[in-house]
């Protein structure tokens, strides 16, 4: 199978819209410190405790996040707008985090090594996944031909980024489980 085309604009807006929403995120939560901590008490939640298992760390990241890929490819059919609320919703999240570990106590250095080692290869995997739904929905939308071969057409576009999107996460899980947190100290 070669490698699929990756709209590289697409791909480039939807990382920008991560980290404007990120700023974002921080900055509100300087504005509203409480909305802060919620967000990472619900994330707490819904993640559940870090185990002291480096394995199972593994494991419950890579299927959080592949969880959250297939979100982003299956509602790029939402009109190719879901990809972009989740992008954004994401990098409010980690804005929010951000903030919220930092006036834990955590230097911000230490939170940068934290997060740089996995998310340079996470968060595009997550904004592949996104963009693979909307190569989906265009195809289906403005391709030629009969609706069911549009819709085949850009299912087989959209799953070859997906699992090229999955491929990436799983190589962002094992640095998140393995060697981040020897490199940030955690």
């Amino acid at each position: 199978m070669e490698l699929p085309r990756i709209p590289r604009r697409t791909l480039g807006l939807m990382l920008l819209v991560f980290l404007a929403s990120s700023f974002v995120g921080y900055a509100l939560g300087v504005a509203s410190p409480n909305t802060a901590i919620e967000a990472v008490k619900k994330l707490i939640e819904q993640i559940g405790p870090i185990s002291d298992s480096s394995f199972e760390n593994f494991v419950k990241i890579f299927t959080n996040n592949s969880m959250v890929a297939l979100f982003m490819f299956l509602s790029g059919l939402f009109f190719g707008l879901g990809p972009w609320f989740i992008m954004a919703f994401n990098g409010l999240m980690v804005g929010l985090v951000v903030l919220a570990v930092h006036r834990s106590g955590m230097p911000l250095g230490q939170i940068l090594l934290g997060l740089l080692p996995h998310g340079v290869i996470e968060i595009p995997a997550i904004a592949i996944a996104g963009v693979a739904g909307i190569v989906w929905y265009r195809e289906l939308v403005r391709g030629e031909g009969e609706p069911a071969e549009r819709f085949k057409r850009g299912a087989v576009e959209g799953v070859k980024l997906f699992l090229l999107s999955v491929a990436l996460l799983l190589v962002a899980a094992l640095i998140e489980a393995y060697v981040t947190p020897k490199v940030a100290g955690l």
